[in-house]
């Protein structure tokens, strides 16, 4: 069920919201959270199909602000998704105009579920610090994705420079299983120090930085971040150790080939995440994610110091 509210205020959809409940049976109750993104228009539905997507593992009430032209007169326009059209969870849709678009906050704040944790989520382009924007101080957790960005590898910087607890990133979640798979092939005997690695990626790729620069955390050793061109994810990321190395390549969008010396090379599930995934792992915690954390402040600069960049090509797949 779709419901258009044109020309209205935040007072006007707490309300038809309260209606749908008592007349239509449209219930609100069990909502564990309430899930705030702020958007433009160009991403805005994607982004509610990701939301609706993580609802499935946590119900939340669904609250998108679109960001419209802040030329002409303020407006508010309103859309109530429920049911079939709103996965496991209520979405509603605020699109702001005129200078109503610089203060999402007051649209916002009356339509907060009461005694709720509060995520903030910028599928695109974020504040400079997130955890000052007006939305971003009501949030347990803050959400961004350098990768979305026009400028993936400055918005990686800018996220650096403004880090605060429980501000995390989709770059990193992305490495969910990365990590996973690299950590599990490290606990298997024999147990030796790692001399050096290689991670390529994409060239504007924020996530192999990430992955760069925890390994040069993690491990304590010279990274080299190789950036391909013709690849726009993680492609592989090799570890050099005395017996031989440990590699891990991804050809294609779906399955890595895990190398290990004197066994035979088997192929492992490593997907590209798709957003929703990744924002559904998001909302699992709310607490602040202190090893991303350690990466920005101590493991970029880490990776800089020690390791080295290089630059290559790969052919695109047929």
């Amino acid at each position: 069920m779709i419901i258009d509210l044109p020309t209205t205020t935040a007072s006007d959809v707490g309300k038809r919201l309260v209606d749908l409940r008592e007349k239509h049976g449209a219930v609100t109750l069990g909502r564990v959270l309430t899930l705030v993104l702020v958007t433009d228009e160009e991403h805005a539905e994607s982004a509610i199909a990701s939301a609706n997507h993580a609802s499935h593992e946590h119900p939340c009430r669904i609250i998108a602000v679109i960001r419209g032209t802040s030329r002409g007169s303020t407006r508010l326009d309103a859309q109530i998704r429920v049911g079939g059209d709103a996965g496991a969870s209520e979405v509603i849709v605020l699109r702001t105009f005129g200078p109503l678009t610089a203060h999402p906050v007051s649209v916002v704040v009356p339509l907060l579920l009461p005694d709720a944790p509060i995520v903030a989520w910028w599928p695109a382009e974020a504040p400079e610090v997130p955890a000052e924007d007006p939305v971003g101080t009501l949030a347990q957790r803050r959400i961004t994705d350098a990768a979305a960005c026009k400028r993936p590898l400055a918005a990686l910087q800018d996220r650096v420079a403004s880090h605060r607890p429980g501000d995390t990133d989709l770059s990193w979640t992305r490495l969910t299983l990365w990590r996973a798979l690299l950590a599990a092939a490290l606990d298997q005997p024999p147990h030796e120090e790692v001399t050096a690695v290689r991670v390529v990626g994409g060239p504007d790729n924020p996530s192999a930085d990430l992955l760069a620069g925890w390994l040069s955390l993690t491990l304590r050793c010279p990274v080299t971040r190789t950036k391909a061109s013709g690849v726009e994810g993680m492609l592989s990321v090799r570890l050099e150790r005395a017996s031989g190395p440990i590699s891990i390549e991804r050809p294609d969008d779906d399955v890595a080939v895990l190398s290990v010396p004197g066994r035979v090379d088997r192929k492992v599930s490593l997907p590209r995440r798709t957003e929703g995934e990744c924002l559904a792992e998001e909302l699992r915690r709310l607490d602040p994610d202190d090893v991303y954390g350690d990466v920005l402040a101590t493991g970029l600069e880490l990776q800089r110091e020690t390791g080295k960049v290089t630059r290559t090509k790969v052919k695109a797949k047929r």
